[in-house]
Order: structure tokens, then sequence, then C-alpha cells
């Protein structure tokens, strides 16, 4: 007992020292706090001088994210989550919450001087086969949720990418390829549960603490930390599959399938895609891709006929497991600075799209001599079936959208390798979307919807949210977060205006 207690004590001075060390770049009460959380759980904090500091500091996909806090504290359970809140509070520390670390909006993730609380540990899963629902814990990227329902012939419509976290996706919507017959991600969330910010452990359902949950369908990181989403899957034990490539002869009738496609969905199959222009700078070559799934066993997929049909260079079509099709769509961690940013329209305006991808060619043209350079043209689509879900199950989200107009996103999604090009890159990417934004309002073909996963850190979704939705997640936040800790001490990410 008494060796316990020297070692403890001699683990607490040599953190005292280390903190006392990194003190210039500490935030006010960070200090307290990782004083604190390492007396409380030491074999669960993380300071600058641990071996694997370094290498959690890497566990973003964006470069910008590799930011170095204070210290790192990984809790295990809901329970260590309630107690690393509490004192988090006490001390005033701020501080920044780590699911899969895949949203590129610096700050959100991670944070300089503060106190990151990492959910990696918190990893449980449990399938309940008879209800067709997945408890899933806030460690677990999707490719760990779809191989956990393989073995029932079960899928849920979570995030496309492999490496994607739970967590982030679904607090601020989530796109998947079956969102015209299921809706968002958040959709499909059948129950929440929550730490708050005083450390209090709740459950939001839809007949309990039923405002909670509805604030958490699309509401981002403003109420409390979930340590567990209860998500309704749906039998498909298989998926058809198409990987189509096309030269840059064919990009106006490439947009023109996609817009075609989203317009005559009507939510019967599920179907979807992932629909992009890719500009190679170095040989100048510009190609398009389609990444299409249509569940069932048909092949090709008959729901993207109208890409077939243009035709493609290259198409490999293949009947697979959900588990298999989500096991090589990587997006490996720390290859770029990388920025999304976009606006969105009416999915009719294919005309326009073809000039926006047009004026994007030549806007690209002006800054290849940035190091590095990854430039990319996404076209996600929103097929009004998939708002049609929301409106129709008695609890809806915060996005608020109709269900008679279907959109397109038009999203740059650009790379890049110095962080002396950080502004430069910012400033290109927000006057290219803002003047043509500008144009479509003119034109009458606008959505002012801003999806949270794709926005820059330079755009607000709040206003593209119906105002009485704005106000209703204001008010949520002001009975579940009185103490302001998700506004104030947790400040990365899309926030709430105060």
């Amino acid at each position: 007992m008494i060796s316990q207690l020297l070692f403890g004590a001699t683990l607490f001075a040599a953190a005292k020292s280390t903190l006392a060390t990194n003190s210039s770049t500490s935030r006010p009460g960070v200090d307290c706090a990782c004083s604190a959380l390492l007396q409380k759980n030491p074999d669960s904090v993380l300071l600058p001088a641990s071996a694997t500091f370094e290498a959690q500091t890497k566990h973003f996909w964006d470069i910008r994210s590799a930011v170095i806090p204070s210290c790192m504290v990984f809790p295990s359970n809901a329970d260590e989550v309630s107690e690393a809140l509490t004192v988090l509070a006490s001390c005033n520390a701020q501080f920044a919450v780590r699911g899969g670390g895949h949203m590129n909006f610096p700050g959100s993730n991670n944070i300089e001087g503060g106190v990151l609380l990492a959910l990696n540990n918190i990893t449980d899963m449990s399938v309940d086969e008879a209800a067709s629902t997945i408890a899933v814990r806030p460690g677990n990227t999707w490719a760990d949720v779809y191989g956990a329902l393989d073995p029932y012939g079960l899928y849920t419509n979570g995030g496309r990418m492999k490496t994607v976290g739970v967590p982030g996706l679904t607090l601020i919507g989530g796109f998947h390829y079956f969102i015209n017959k299921w809706g968002y991600t958040m959709d499909s969330v059948k129950s929440y549960d929550v730490v708050l910010g005083n450390g209090t452990q709740v459950v939001a359902t839809s007949t309990c603490n039923s405002d909670l949950f509805w604030a958490l369908k699309g509401g981002a990181n403003n109420f409390g930390i979930v340590t567990k989403f209860v998500l309704q899957a749906y039998k498909v034990p298989q998926i058809s599959t198409t990987i189509q490539s096309f030269d840059e002869a064919s990009i106006e009738k490439f947009i023109q399938a996609t817009s075609e496609m989203t317009i005559n969905d009507d939510g019967q199959v599920g179907a979807g895609s992932v629909v992009s222009i890719n500009y190679n700078v170095t040989t100048d070559v510009i190609s398009g891709l389609l990444l299409g799934v249509q569940e069932g066993t048909e092949s090709p997929p008959s729901r993207f006929s109208a890409y077939t049909n243009i035709p493609p260079t290259m198409q490999i079509n293949n009947v697979t497991t959900p588990k298999v099709w989500h096991s090589d769509k990587e997006t490996p961690n720390q290859m770029f600075r990388v920025q999304f940013a976009h606006h969105t329209v009416r999915a009719d305006a294919s005309a326009r799209l073809y000039e926006i991808y047009q004026a994007w060619k030549v806007a690209v043209s002006e800054i290849k001599d940035v190091e590095g350079l990854y430039p990319t043209f996404v076209l996600n689509v929103m097929p009004k079936s998939a708002a049609s879900v929301a409106k129709n199950n008695g609890v809806g989200n915060v996005w608020g959208l109709p269900d008679d107009e279907s959109l397109i996103i038009w999203q740059l999604s650009t790379g890049w390798a110095n962080a002396e090009d950080d502004l430069r890159m910012t400033a290109w990417a927000k006057n290219f979307l803002e003047y043509h934004h500008a144009i479509n309002q003119a034109m009458g073909i606008a959505s002012e919807f801003l999806y949270m996963g794709d926005a820059g850190e330079f755009q607000n979704p709040y206003l593209g949210f119906p105002a009485e939705n704005v106000q209703r997640l204001r008010d949520v936040r002001s009975r579940y977060d009185p103490g302001q800790v998700f506004t104030k001490l947790n400040w990365g990410g899309f926030k709430l205006s105060i």
C-alpha cells in the first residue's frame, strides 16, 4: 500500500512538472484538469512526455487537426466520461472531443493547449437481431459497425468511408448510399445515451427527453457527449455495386446523369452514390468517378443506367456484402491538409452545375503552384424522398427540409501540403463559392441548406435551418447544458450562437 502511494505521488509530481513546462501553451484551467484527471485515473491520461502521445496527435484525417493538447484522457466507459466532464467543468478547462477524428474543421476534434477527451477505448457493440437494431459506442468507425452487422445479414445507413467515426457523422446528420429509402443517419437513431456537461447521464428517445432526442438529430456537439447510439438496422445481406470512370469529354453528360438520377429517385429501392470529378494538376487530366451502390443482387444495378449509357471509360460491377464493399473505402489519416466547403442547388440545375464545374476548372488552374494540390469537385445528391423519412416518422430532425424538391450539394474538396497556404486556399474556396452561390440565388435555383459534414469552417450551417428550429435548439441547450459547458469550454466545430 505504501509503495503504491509513493508511486502515485512520484507520478503526480512528474505530471505537475510536465504541466508546468507546458504552461505557456496551456489554457486557463487546463493544468487543474490534467492534474485532477491524472490523480483520479492515471492509466487513462497521456501527457506530452508519454511514449504514445505523439502517435495519438496524428490520429486525425486532416493534418490541420494535428495540434498538441496539454493532456489527453481516454475514458473506457460512460462513467469515466462523466467523471472527466465533471472535472473539466469544475476546473473551467477548455477541451475537445474526438470520436473517429475525421471532421476536417480545425478545432472540431482537437485543441492546442487544452484537454483532448478521446473516445477510442469505448467500443462495445451489440446486435439485437429480433429488433433489427445495433447498440454502438462512440469509439467505433462505420467499418466496425458493418462488420458487427454482417453475420446477421443486416446493414444500417452510416458512413460511406470505412474510417469515418460513428459519433461525428451521426450527430451532424450523416450521408449514406441509401438515404433515398432510409433517410439520413440521424433518422435511424432509436436512442442516445448522453453525458451532460455537469456529468449527469441521461437517455434520450422519442418518449424520454424527447426534446434532446430531436436536437441530437443534426444538432452536432452542443448538448453533451453521446456514449451509446442505438441504430435501426435493415435486412440487406447483399448489395450490387458499380464503379465507373469517365473522361473529360463526358463530364457534361456525367453531371446530367447525376441530376437525372436524383430527380427520378422515388426511394422505392435503396440506391445511392459518391460522385466526384478529379483534377490531376500534374498531368492536367480530368476524370469523373461514380461509386454506385444498390440494395439486392441485380447486376449491373439498374438505378445507375443513366451513367452506363454515357458510356464510361471503365466499369466494374459486382455483387457483394456491405462489409466487403466498405472494407477498402479508406481515407488515410494525415495525407493532406483538407478543406471541404459547398453550397446547394436544385437537382434540376444540371446546366448550371456544368457551368460551375467549368469555372472551377479555370479557378484550379490559377492555384496550380500550391504544393501538393489535390482538387476535387463533388456532387452529393439529396433526393426528396430522403427528407420524407423525417417528415413522416413523428420526430423529424433539426434540418427541417421540405420533401417537395430534390437537391444537389456542389462541393469543393481540396487538399494541399503546407500550412503557409492555408489562408490562400481558404480565401480561394470562399470567394469561388460565394460568387457562384450569389448567381444561383439570382437565378432562383439556390438552396440555403448547408451540411455540416461538407461545410467549410467559414460557413454557418445554422443559417440554412428553419429559424424556429434554431430557437428550439437554443431552448434545448439551455435546459440540458445551463452551464454552457459545450458552448464556452468545448467550442470547436459548428456551434450554436449564444
